[in-house]
């Protein structure tokens, strides 16, 4: 018979995953001699039993509790129901990955009004008995039948008025039983039957109530949030009680070794005295420090700081202790290694080091690589955060805190920029020619998209405040207004956006800037020691590019060439090459762009002193860069001598009804081969200068071919590009080095990779498009039913933030396998959004990538998750 129920004698840390976190860390602390009150686990394969069996709990499991609470009432001395000597119970979930606030909790299991009375006689202490039973009642309904708090907090405010009190530690015994009677009677109305006498009966609801508790909303969220998958299921912790809530001799507390917003050592936590846990937590009562402790328990705090360094040496981690004292005597209830700020996470990574508890691979190890992200980004004060309610929800698509006047277009971003104002670009959705009131933008707010839309990957990019895809807003762009929350918006009002929770709020929310501590660099150097993947940067201009190196970039592997022709001086000429009716009318429009791209890619080498460039070509579809307003439509004909009807016919024509997967990447260079000639004589000629100026540096380019699905197609772009690369290079009597590749982002190109590997001379993978085309997802519309697939456990992720490994990873691992026995001396990489996500990382190093590519901001966190991915594979 499979075992399901484990006594906390039974287990040990290294059980985690079948004890959950704080089953194993129970078992671990009772094996060390510390006060922890006794009981069991039931193993987290009990709940997706549970889940398997439709939600119910089978016979042999109920069979296995049943016996455990034999035992536990063995080694307890007490009986649950029992008259003369009750046990009393806490249910807690415990999954194996750390998820506080997320699971529920129920106390003082198995009272009922017969044990009420029998406790309040013989403690002598009616009052902490009735308090003891009201708490029940209350959690019970909310936890377990799902009542709801409000209804119960509502009948202790209206029974602390009557009595003229402010705190619930004033209500007399008295007064909590006649609470207790309108708990029961408020659960039998809204249930319809009454409140459950028989101790096990309350146990096993308990037990289900927490086994459900791991798919509530938001277990759901901060799972997906925190990659725990769902099958992982919880553990559930059936333990004695311990009441700090019996008089002004007991307490209840919850302390960590060292300070989780800064690092620094030394206990630092919160204490209440007469009090239960939820209530440390709740902030009804204002806690005293831990240390106010000592005062008022000397030898039990005396007992507590050896029980805290004991901890923190067998765990060699910070950690987050609960503990209760009853009546003087000091009992643990929980250890966990603590969660910290990313600041606090560098400061007890180098400290442990330093205390020679971990090695610097360890350190490099137990941090948390997202974390990075509020280290670079400015932040909420956090006062002023924590007095703010969110008026709405989009995703949070690109890290940091905003705040500014609303603006509804990139050219009012811009003037209103030019006055001094602070400002927040909110749109439907963005596109390549709202590049320029982007850069402005304190932060973008977009109805439509998901997390690899273009404002996402724009403002990832740049380092910018994102949250897109906030379907609760109602736009009205036309008349610069939206309405959220009932409440109507306009231009100039002011908002604040969170891009890494994607809350929206209403007004002002000052801002701060972020802080690199001290040791950033130092654990930064520890991550470069050990990690084998390259990481690069996505970067389209000299500024982004400057930022990676900052950060850490070995080189860019992604430098998208469309964003540099949407600034004013060529936005036209590029316009003309589009509505030119000729290849010499073409030529003569790309030749004016051709010297504004070939200084934009001077400055890019420039940036990179000397490290890999991957430049790609031109791979959006035509149709987003043409002129949208009447104004601008006939500023075109007019510079083209066509009337405005022409150019409107002409704009006409160049809509898809599918433009990303119509006639854009190399299509456009087979259509149109003076593109590619063009942005080839722009990457060299620029080149030559760089290697000219620089002699120390190797400057050589790597030309990227975007959306190749045949090797027909690489042939006829790559010879256009060759033919044109070798004449300047001639021209220019100077030895220069290229590389042409091709972007593989078509699971056709996956496919056929041993066929395109020997004309190509890398390959990079698009994960955004292979991601869009292998799930026949559109990456900006996902966003409006990934919802119902979450809920409906279709899939647990975003597919665009986080890489799909069964799916699009087995094509990016048959690329490699084909491609590389093919041309050996090719090199491969990532440049999709994947590529600054720490769990696609380890992926990537996992198949034999060379390098990983990413957002500039995102930089760091690639070159720690590389180092753990490298860490974690010996």
């Amino acid at each position: 018979m499979r075992k399901w129920v484990y006594l906390f004698t039974e287990g040990n840390a290294d059980m985690r995953e079948l004890l959950g976190g704080k089953g194993a860390n129970l078992a671990e602390m009772t094996g060390l001699g510390l006060p922890v009150p006794q009981g069991f686990t039931i193993t987290t394969e009990a709940c997706t039993q549970y889940y398997e069996d439709g939600r119910e709990i089978n016979d042999e499991i109920q069979a296995q509790i049943n016996e455990y609470i034999v035992k536990m009432e063995e080694i307890t001395g007490k009986k649950f129901g029992d008259k003369e000597n009750p046990l009393l119970v806490s249910v807690r979930s415990g999954a194996r990955a750390s998820m506080p606030g997320m699971m529920d909790t129920i106390l003082n299991l198995g009272l009922n009004e017969d044990v009420v009375n029998v406790i309040a006689e013989k403690s002598g202490n009616p009052r902490w008995a009735w308090d003891c039973y009201r708490r029940f009642i209350q959690m019970y309904s909310d936890v377990v039948m799902e009542v709801g708090k409000k209804y119960f907090e509502q009948l202790i405010d209206a029974m602390k008025e009557k009595k003229g009190v402010k705190q619930d530690v004033e209500l007399t015994a008295e007064d909590l039983k006649e609470l207790a009677g309108q708990f029961k009677a408020e659960y039998k109305a809204k249930i319809g039957r009454d409140f459950p006498d028989d101790p096990k009966d309350q146990l096993m609801g308990a037990i289900k109530a927490v086994f459900r508790s791991w798919d509530n909303p938001r277990a759901n969220v901060y799972r997906r949030d925190n990659d725990i998958p769902y099958s992982w299921g919880t553990a559930v912790n059936v333990q004695s009680m311990a009441f700090g809530n019996m008089g002004d001799d007991c307490g209840t507390g919850v302390a960590f070794t060292r300070d989780p917003a800064t690092g620094a050592k030394g206990l630092f936590g919160e204490f209440l005295t007469n009090a239960q846990g939820e209530d440390v937590v709740a902030g009804v009562r204002t806690p005293m420090k831990i240390t106010e402790m000592s005062d008022k328990f000397p030898e039990a705090f005396a007992q507590f700081k050896d029980v805290c360094k004991t901890l923190e040496n067998h765990y060699r981690d910070m950690q987050d202790m609960e503990f209760t004292v009853e009546h003087g005597k000091l009992y643990m209830l929980q250890t966990r290694n603590g969660k910290r700020t990313a600041q606090a996470a560098l400061k007890i990574a180098c400290d442990l080091v330093d205390e020679g508890m971990r090695s610097e691979q360890e350190a490099v190890a137990m941090i948390d690589p997202r974390n990075l992200d509020t280290l670079l980004h400015p932040q909420f004060d956090t006062a002023a955060l924590k007095a703010a309610t969110p008026a709405g929800k989009g995703l949070g698509a690109s890290p940091g805190a905003a705040c500014g006047k609303i603006v509804f277009s990139a050219e009012d971003a811009e003037s209103w920029h030019a006055k001094g104002e602070k400002v927040v670009l909110v749109r439907l959705e963005t596109s390549p020619e709202d590049i320029t009131g982007m850069k402005v933008a304190q932060g973008i707010l977009t109805v439509r998209g998901g997390m690899t839309s273009h404002a996402a990957v724009v403002a990832r990019g740049m380092g910018t405040c994102c949250v897109s895809g906030c379907g609760d807003i109602a736009m009205d762009e036309e008349n610069k207004r939206f309405t959220l929350a009932g409440k109507e918006y306009h231009e100039g009002d002011y908002i604040s956006i969170d891009g890494t929770t994607g809350n929206i709020y209403d007004g002002r929310i000052p801002t701060v800037d972020a802080t690199i501590a001290g040791e950033f660099g130092r654990v930064m150097a520890w991550a470069d020691k050990y990690r084998k993947l390259k990481v690069r940067t996505n970067a389209d201009t000299p500024a982004d590019a400057k930022k990676a190196r900052e950060l850490g970039a070995e080189g860019i592997g992604l430098c998208r060439t469309e964003h540099m022709f949407f600034e004013e001086d060529r936005i036209a000429a590029f316009r003309e090459m589009i509505c030119s009716d000729t290849v010499e009318e073409r030529e003569a429009a790309l030749e004016k762009i051709l010297p504004y791209q070939q200084g934009d890619f001077e400055k890019l080498y420039e940036a990179l002193e000397g490290y890999p460039v991957t430049i790609r070509f031109l791979d959006p579809p035509l149709h987003e860069f043409v002129p949208t307003e009447e104004a601008d439509i006939e500023k075109l004909a007019q510079s083209q001598g066509k009337t405005v009807e022409e150019i409107k016919n002409i704009i006409a024509s160049l809509h898809e009804f599918n433009p990303m997967m119509g006639h854009r990447g190399c299509r456009l260079a087979v259509t149109y081969p003076e593109i590619a000639k063009m942005q080839t004589k722009a990457v060299i000629r620029a080149a030559i200068n760089v290697q000219k100026a620089h002699s120390g540096w190797k400057t050589k380019p790597e030309i990227m071919i975007p959306l190749i699905c045949d090797i027909k197609e690489l042939k006829y772009v790559k010879k256009i590009v060759v033919e044109t690369a070798d004449a300047e290079i001639a021209a220019a009597g100077i030895d220069l080095d290229y590389e042409v590749g091709t972007m593989i982002e078509i699971p056709r190109a996956a496919l056929s990779a041993d066929e395109i590997a020997s004309e190509a001379d890398f390959f990079c993978f698009g994960t955004n498009d292979l991601t869009q085309m292998t799930f026949g997802f559109s990456r900006d519309d996902a966003g409006k039913f990934l919802t119902a697939y979450y809920d409906a456990k279709i899939l647990e992720n975003d597919p665009f933030a986080k890489l799909d490994q069964n799916g699009v990873g087995k094509l990016m691992e048959m690329a490699i396998k084909l491609g590389k026995p093919v041309n050996p001396k090719m090199h491969v990489g990532i440049c999709g959004e994947h590529g600054g996500d720490p769990s696609s990382v380890e992926f990537c190093h996992k198949i034999g990538l060379d390098y990983v590519s990413c957002s500039p901001f995102r930089v760091p966190i690639a070159r720690l998750a590389a180092a753990q991915a490298a860490i974690n594979s010996k």
